[in-house]
């Protein structure tokens, strides 16, 4: 036994130990679980549910596994696994309900919110300590297999591409063109399809699309194989003989694919086949081979034609010179290349700065890191597949964390720069104003909806009065909401570069609209207090309520009557658990209708609630105008029955658990000789055999 304890310890040391987050508000118990566990793993604790949903947001990635608690103040376990499957950590973060609420009611609730395990308090230290290692290690398991998935799918991908390039750089060496036309076509196809999904969503382009197109863009000349190499690179002007055969590269492309013997139905031949045929064709129909018009031409072809024709000016042949940049732009624009659509030549307008950076830098990089990008994107949107190749996981995590961060701000946060002119917007707040995430030159865009120059003027001004030493400002401005000036405040941070003299480069920062965060804050601090199904209080706030009230008037005729729904298990069970909720929301209304204005009323569970009232006198009716408020109505066809436990301040004391504890001794007493009635605490009553003494 000794033998095997050292191996085991051995190999948890050998590697990084992991991390177990234990949420429950016993130091004694926290204790005892790090006495059991922490040999062997890293120990976080929280003493309640807001503490552990902090300690989940800032270290989610770096957690093995929660060991949590069902009972505690500020948020019990079931408000935090609420949380967690909100926020998606569940899928990776297996958590482990430790708790001495046993009733199955508890543990259905518990499994249907994604724990994996229930362990019963008190609890054997071996059994803990196994199922805690067993748990770790299936999620271990699951990881690398997923990661595994993750490194074929991205293999695949990289073969897939290369395989593509060199046959694209094999019809490129019989063209006599330079070996980077088909890197350049691709990455301006890829340009161009991003401002194209920015500015329209006519034609349904995705993320995936757009890799797509563009791996396909590198064969869109597979078809001059066929075409002599005398008439491919003949110095000089082609006769009209020659320029007929040269055209039918597009023809024998397309035969070539269509008479391919498998995979005629895959998307991306279909997408290789328009391009091939369709790339030289023109948006007022004196294009070839079919002269097709307008939109009548694939929009996959519409792009690389584009892109096609750029490259081949501004690309050194053995016919002529290389053209610049500017004047490309401007011969394509002006129709002297062919007619283009105006959408397509407004899409190149907007990224003639971005063109010549991206080719200078070298496409093949940022080529690359766009399709890691995709990969992981794509990977994302699949459970399945959620965990990928260490380096994809890092990138991913950091886009993931600053949507994440970004969006439960619910703030409108932005990054302007200099050069290129942009605007770029988080997501949230993007949705938030109506506006598009990404506003390229927004001071002379007709389509900016952001804001206005005479309302920024005074406020872009001032943050170039900054310096690198003093870069914030916070200023009121006028911005645009769904069409519509608002004033917010904007709260920004000057950009300065490193050069001597440092130059200002941009800006980023967040805009607040401050009447919508008071609001919010309320709302929070509502939630915190509230239960969120029925709007009562929760345990906590409730508790908190009751011993202030004692506290500061301990005179009075105080009474706490428990009470559960008899046979709710059967509402859920026969008319599922979404009418289980409309029972108890209706039950809470009649509640709020039977007690008085000073009256404490909680839900502290399921189906579990209490009230705290004041009485004058005779406890009797008081109790009895409540209970009777509750039971005996029939609601969608099921009969609402209660058991009600009361207990009297005057009786048993005026500490919170002791009263809780009599009415649910007196709770406990009525279900045990019939249920549907209420029992008032007295030293007649004794505790049921195996019963233990709850306290909240």
């Amino acid at each position: 036994m000794a033998g095997s304890f050292k191996v085991r310890m051995w190999f948890h040391l050998a590697k990084e130990r992991q991390k177990i987050l234990i949420v429950d508000d016993s130091e004694m118990n926290r204790s005892i679980l790090t006495d059991i566990l922490g040999p062997e793993y890293d120990i976080i604790e929280a003493e309640n549910g807001l503490q552990a949903v902090a300690t989940l947001q800032q270290k989610q990635e770096e957690i093995s596994l929660v060991l949590l608690d069902i009972v505690m103040p500020e948020m019990d376990g079931f408000e935090v696994l609420q949380v967690m499957n909100e926020q998606r950590w569940i899928e990776n973060v297996p958590v482990i309900m430790i708790s001495a609420e046993t009733r199955s009611s508890r543990v259905e609730q518990a499994y249907e919110l994604g724990v994996v395990d229930f362990i019963a308090r008190p609890f054997d230290a071996r059994v803990v300590h196994r199922r805690v290692v067993n748990t770790i290690l299936l999620y271990d398991k699951q990881a690398k297999l997923k990661e595994m998935v993750a490194e074929q799918i991205y293999e695949k991908e990289q073969n897939s591409g290369l395989m593509v390039d060199i046959l694209s750089h094999i019809v490129e060496f019989r063209n006599g063109e330079s070996g980077r036309h088909v890197l350049h076509v691709r990455t301006l196809t890829e340009l161009l399809l991003r401002r194209l999904i920015q500015k329209t969503d006519r034609y349904h382009l995705k993320q995936k699309d757009i890799s797509a197109i563009g791996t396909a863009s590198a064969l869109h000349d597979v078809g001059k194989i066929a075409i002599d190499e005398r008439i491919l690179n003949k110095p000089g002007r082609l006769t009209s003989e020659e320029f007929a055969i040269m055209k039918t590269h597009t023809t024998v492309g397309a035969e070539m694919l269509k008479n391919l013997p498998f995979h005629q139905e895959h998307p991306m031949v279909k997408l290789v086949y328009q391009i091939c045929r369709w790339h030289h064709e023109r948006y007022d129909g004196r294009g070839y081979p079919d002269g097709l018009v307008g939109e009548q031409i694939p929009i996959a072809a519409q792009v690389v034609s584009l892109a096609d024709v750029y490259d081949a000016l501004t690309s050194e042949r053995v016919y002529k010179k290389a053209f610049t940049h500017e004047k490309a732009v401007e011969m394509i624009t002006q129709g002297e290349c062919g007619a283009f659509s105006p959408l397509m030549l407004e899409c190149l307008r907007d990224i003639s700065g971005q063109i010549e950076k991206e080719f200078l830098n070298g496409g093949q990089t940022q080529a690359q890191q766009r399709e890691l990008h995709s990969i992981s994107q794509a990977m994302s949107q699949h459970r399945e597949l959620s965990a990928s190749h260490r380096t994809l996981q890092l990138l991913e995590h950091e886009r993931m964390k600053y949507s994440f961060f970004a969006a439960m701000s619910q703030e409108i946060q932005f990054e302007y720069t200099l050069l290129p002119p942009m605007v770029t917007l988080n997501t949230w707040g993007a949705e938030r104003l109506g506006v598009s995430e990404v506003i390229m030159d927004p001071y002379h865009d007709p389509q900016n909806q952001f804001f206005r120059m005479e309302d920024w003027s005074d406020f872009a001004k001032n943050l170039r009065c900054t310096t690198p030493e003093n870069p914030l400002i916070t200023q009121e401005v006028r911005l645009m909401f769904h069409g519509e000036q608002r004033w917010f405040r904007v709260i920004a941070r000057a950009i300065w570069s490193s050069d001597e003299p440092p130059q200002y480069t941009g800006v980023i920062g967040k805009v607040v609209d401050v009447q919508e965060t008071k609001t919010r804050m309320e709302s929070l601090q509502r939630m915190a207090s509230h239960d969120s199904l029925t709007g009562l209080l929760n345990l906590s706030s409730a508790r908190k309520r009751i011993e202030e009230r004692l506290e500061q008037e301990p005179e009075g005729d105080y009474a706490l009557a428990v009470f559960d729904l008899d046979r709710f298990k059967q509402a859920n069970d026969n008319f599922g658990h979404s009418f289980g909720n409309e029972v108890l929301i209706h039950v809470s209304e009649k509640l709020r209708q039977s007690v008085r204005t000073g009256d404490i009323v909680a839900r502290y569970g399921g189906d579990e609630f209490f009230v705290f009232l004041e009485y004058s006198h005779d406890i009797n009716s008081a109790i009895d105008r409540i209970f009777h408020s509750l039971s005996g109505e029939e609601f969608k066809g099921f009969l609402i029955s209660a058991s009600m436990g009361v207990a009297q301040a005057s009786v048993v004391g005026t500490d919170f658990d002791t009263l809780f504890h009599a009415a649910d001794m007196a709770l406990y007493d009525v279900k045990n000789t019939g249920r549907g009635t209420f029992r008032i605490y007295d030293e007649s009553i004794e505790a049921l055999p195996g019963q233990s003494q709850r306290s909240l």
